[in-house]
């Protein structure tokens, strides 16, 4: 990844997420040093740590990231669908687009939770679920108040569903080696998501 070595300090930063982004994607981010980031990057470590003090400030800036472009993503989705149902089908499409477009993702946010103890970083993972659930659960409340989904959907359950259902896309994508396939399976598993939310039948 050939970088100007004189980048501004915010084009540089941008620069250490996308090279921690693009490492992750081909290989297990525990195994990620500061090193290999600098090397992947054309730079010393000494002008790595210019711009960030220590490998736990480069995962909170890489995490802020992927937490501010997802919820951008999902938020720009949605703004487009005419109903509520029509919204959570945008959302779970758009997740799935950013997850392919960054197969290295998903790895980095299942190891950070994975992580014993507190971290800023892993913080910025438990905000971004938390935020990402308020926005799901809203729609599924609008779409039971609506009439588009089923009267009494038990909305927590739903969203929990609806999560679970792309945490396990990405996984047996993982395991399969192609995180870009999630794209192919991911409109029949809303599918089938859908129909349990719809008046208990296929819409």
């Amino acid at each position: 990844m050939p970088t100007s070595k004189y980048l501004p300090a915010d084009e540089r930063k941008a620069t250490t997420v996308e090279a921690v982004i693009d490492l992750a994607g081909r290989q297990n981010p525990s195994e990620i040093t500061t090193a290999a980031i600098a090397k992947h990057m054309n730079l010393t470590q000494g002008a790595l740590f210019r711009h960030f003090p220590n490998k736990d400030a480069i995962w909170h800036a890489v995490l802020a990231w992927v937490a501010e472009r997802l919820l951008e993503r999902i938020d720009r989705s949605a703004r487009t669908a005419g109903t509520p149902l029509a919204a959570m089908e945008a959302m779970f499409m758009s997740h799935v687009g950013f997850v392919a477009e960054h197969p290295g993702v998903p790895r980095m946010l299942f190891g950070e939770l994975q992580r014993p103890g507190p971290s800023p970083a892993k913080r910025v993972v438990q905000t971004l679920i938390g935020q990402y659930r308020e926005r799901l659960n809203r729609l599924l409340a609008a779409g039971v108040a609506s009439g588009e989904l089923a009267p009494g959907l038990d909305v927590e359950a739903a969203g929990t569903m609806f999560i679970g259902s792309i945490q396990g896309l990405v996984m047996q994508s993982m395991l399969a080696g192609d995180v870009r396939s999630i794209r192919d399976d991911a409109p029949r598993v809303f599918a089938i998501y859908r129909a349990g939310i719809v008046n208990g039948r296929p819409a």
